[in-house]
């Protein structure tokens, strides 16, 4: 078993990070170990916690959606620590079993309608490739407003950085 390649925080040992480990608690109800780590840097933990908790907690997305984003995330750059964390976020915001297990296929199964399928497209364009072709963000304007649209691709993009460092530090392996 790896251990990470930077120590994590015990919390409540360092008092000037008081704060931040209470906003964290507040917002996830404990301070995980991928936080436990980001708190080697105030600064870091603090603008991360509010950036991720913006994306999960106060966006317009529907939770099912946002669940599914993270999870192909977490597939396409093998970031199992991230797929465990957010599974039973995911059933619990609605995510069949049928739908988990199409995110597991390229292309998706057939379990998931054209909606889903168009925000997986954008996914898989941004975790592979960066650029994300007119024809797969076209489509994503029959479903979403401006707002929700900004918001999809922040979450996209927030999960590649949590699951590219989580696995870059060896957290949860």
């Amino acid at each position: 078993m790896m251990t990470t390649r930077v120590g994590p925080v015990v919390a409540g040992t360092r008092p000037e990070l008081a704060h931040i480990e209470k906003s964290i608690i507040e917002e996830r109800g404990r301070i995980s170990p991928l936080y436990r780590v980001l708190l080697n840097s105030a600064p870091l933990a603090e603008g991360w916690e509010k950036l991720l908790t913006a994306l999960r907690n106060r966006s317009s997305l529907p939770a099912d959606l946002r669940e599914m984003v993270i999870l192909r995330v977490a597939i396409l750059n093998r970031a199992p620590f991230e797929f465990a964390a957010h599974r039973p976020i995911a059933l619990e915001a609605g995510v069949t079993v049928e739908k988990l297990a199409a995110l597991h296929e390229v292309p998706p199964g057939a379990a998931l309608d054209a909606k889903e399928r168009a925000v997986i497209a954008l996914a898989d364009a941004m975790t592979r490739d960066v650029q994300v072709p007119d024809a797969v963000f076209a489509p994503l304007r029959a479903y979403f407003d401006a707002t929700a649209l900004t918001e999809l691709v922040a979450l996209v993009a927030a999960y590649n950085m949590v699951s590219r460092f989580l696995e870059a530090m060896n957290i949860g392996h």
